[in-house]
């Protein structure tokens, strides 16, 4: 069971970046999968995440994200992606997308049946 994110990088505020993960070993029916965030000095946090088997109409996100930024996923490739826009600077963070039983965007735990290595996204003038 593997992650492997691409995208992320440095944007102005306002601007936008895309993330994507492509996941072998399961499939989207097998995991819940989203996407988690760790600020500089700040816990973990999830901001998306679609349920098993569910679609890009059924992602959950948190309050904050909200309306900016756009999970979706290709079950034929195997692949999810976060669409952010109007990035602000408190966005900066390291980006992860993760695999798990329940799709839980609150879940302050570290552990998950499978985690991306990580794409750093930096919002600043």
């Amino acid at each position: 069971v593997q992650l492997v994110e691409s995208g992320g990088g440095s944007v102005q505020p306002g601007g936008s970046l895309s993330l994507s993960c492509a996941a072998t070993g399961f499939t989207f029916d097998d995991y819940a999968i989203g996407w988690f965030r760790q600020a500089p000095g700040k816990e973990l946090e999830g901001i998306a995440c679609i349920s098993k088997r569910g679609t890009d109409d059924s992602a959950y996100y948190r309050d904050s994200v909200k309306d900016r930024f756009t999970m979706t996923i290709e079950k034929n490739k195997n692949t999810m992606y976060l669409q952010m826009s109007s990035l602000k600077p408190e966005d900066t963070a390291l980006y992860y997308c993760v695999a798990d039983n329940i799709c839980d965007i609150y879940y302050t735990g570290t552990w998950f049946a499978a985690v991306g290595q990580g794409a750093q996204v930096n919002v600043s003038t």
